[in-house]
C-alpha cells in the first residue's frame, strides 16, 4: 500500500502512556493531515487502532509496526 504522508515519527518501544500523549500533540498539531508512525511496541497493535476509534483519528492503514494515521480536522 502506497500512502503518501505528511510527517513521520518512530516511536520506537515507547509504552502505550507516553505514546498517546506524545501522538496526541503531534495529531492536534497538523489536522487533516496523514502521520505514519512506527511504533515497536508490543501493545501497539492493539492500542493504536483503539486510541485511533476513542479519539476520532482516522486510521489508514496498519501494517504492524507501521501504521498510517489522518488527524482529524
Amino acid at each position: 500500500m502506497n500512502i503518501d504522508e505528511d510527517d513521520s515519527w518512530d516511536a520506537g518501544d515507547m509504552g502505550c502512556g507516553e505514546l498517546v500523549i506524545e501522538l496526541r500533540t503531534r495529531l492536534l498539531a497538523m489536522p487533516g493531515r496523514v502521520l505514519k508512525l512506527i511504533a515497536t511496541d508490543a501493545g501497539a497493535p492493539e492500542d493504536i487502532p483503539a486510541y485511533c476509534r476513542m479519539t476520532r483519528h482516522e486510521l489508514l492503514h496498519a501494517a504492524a509496526p507501521a501504521y498510517w494515521i489522518r488527524a482529524r480536522s
